[in-house]
């Protein structure tokens, strides 16, 4: 059984600033990264918390992303609002348009924010839902570096290409869609590979494109695209939203966000942000209700999101993280990453 240590929200966020900071990261780009984290073991979603903590930190001290950017934001018209992330980390970039994007759309219905020569910006729920608690409906496109072959290749070419949607609910917590272009997100082939476990079937394919359920394989090979053809069909739109209307590097040019080489990966975000009542009307709240009623007929009927915030609620008190990757941020947070030039 795993080790576990209890911790508040508070403490692994403050946790995550000092390792973050020691590892070559600004204090005003730290908080936002590490507020995401905070929130991601807070909603159950460790895989992209403190455990991946490390990435972030070696990524900052190897260069592959700027801990001292200073995004820029650019008004482009009314409802468009263009950011160069300065190679820098998406979460302050991000947080940098959030609430002029918030007053364009609530402004003119309807608005758009582009992030550019950004970098990885772990869970897109985290922004659509901000988003959607402000009363807004959000979409939101992010890609990220080779990880999945085209219907019918071997090759990656595209990135995991999430999607996420945000849509405020009455009276309730937001509804929030997010899922990747390919049939898992490529952080739980990582996570695998580290536990030494094997993969379920049909995540993967090895260098010769043929399925497999080897952890190392998969990442010498491809994930495979979510519903085949289908799968490869939305990695390209998000490809064009995330990267064409960002001015960003396509997938296929952008470097590894699992090692140190090559460069900044210069990848992109698109987020969409809607006014429900412009086009809904006054009664879009209520008609929502009665649609996701409808659609839970059975008790084994879950809506999207409902596991997180289940585990938002078990964890009020505390959040149960796994020791050894406390122990490891703690050293970062001490001594910085061990790859910071001495």
């Amino acid at each position: 059984m795993t080790d576990l240590r209890t911790l508040t929200f508070d403490e692994i966020e403050t946790l995550a600033i000092k390792a973050l900071t020691a590892s070559n990261v600004s204090a005003q780009n730290a908080a936002p990264v590490a507020r995401s984290i905070a929130a991601a073991e807070r909603d159950g979603q460790a895989i992209v918390g403190l455990s991946y903590l490390p990435t972030y930190c070696d990524h900052a001290a190897c260069g592959k992303v700027d801990g001292h950017a200073q995004p820029r934001l650019e008004m482009l018209s009314a409802a468009a609002l263009r950011i160069d992330a300065a190679t820098g980390f998406a979460h302050p970039a991000i947080a940098l348009g959030l609430q002029p994007l918030v007053q364009a759309a609530h402004r003119c219905g309807i608005a758009a924010l582009s992030v550019g020569n950004s970098y990885a910006c772990g869970s897109l729920g985290y922004f659509v839902e901000e988003l959607a608690a402000q009363g807004l409906i959000a979409l939101m496109a992010a890609n990220a570096s080779p990880s999945i072959a085209p219907f019918g290749g071997q090759t990656p070419f595209f990135g995991t290409n999430p999607l996420a949607f945000g849509v405020p609910r009455e009276g309730r917590e937001p509804l929030v869609i997010d899922q990747s272009s390919s049939v898992v997100a490529k952080v739980a082939v990582i996570d695998a590979y580290n536990r030494g476990v094997a993969l379920p079937d049909g995540w993967a394919i090895d260098a010769n494109g043929m399925p497999t359920n080897d952890a190392a394989a998969a990442m010498e090979g491809s994930l495979l695209p979510i519903g085949g053809y289908k799968g490869f069909g939305l990695a390209l739109m998000v490809d064009i939203l995330a990267a064409g209307l960002t001015r960003s590097h396509w997938s296929f040019e952008a470097s590894s966000f699992g090692d140190c080489e090559g460069g900044p990966p210069r990848t992109g975000q698109l987020i969409v942000a809607i006014d429900p009542t412009l086009l809904g009307g006054n009664d879009f709240a209520g008609r929502l209700e009665e649609m996701l009623s409808a659609s839970q007929q059975t008790p084994a009927v879950r809506l999207p999101g409902d596991r997180r915030l289940e585990a938002r609620k078990r964890h009020k008190a505390g959040i149960a993280v796994a020791a050894a990757a406390v122990e490891t941020v703690e050293r970062y947070a001490r001594e910085g990453s061990p790859i910071l030039p001495s």
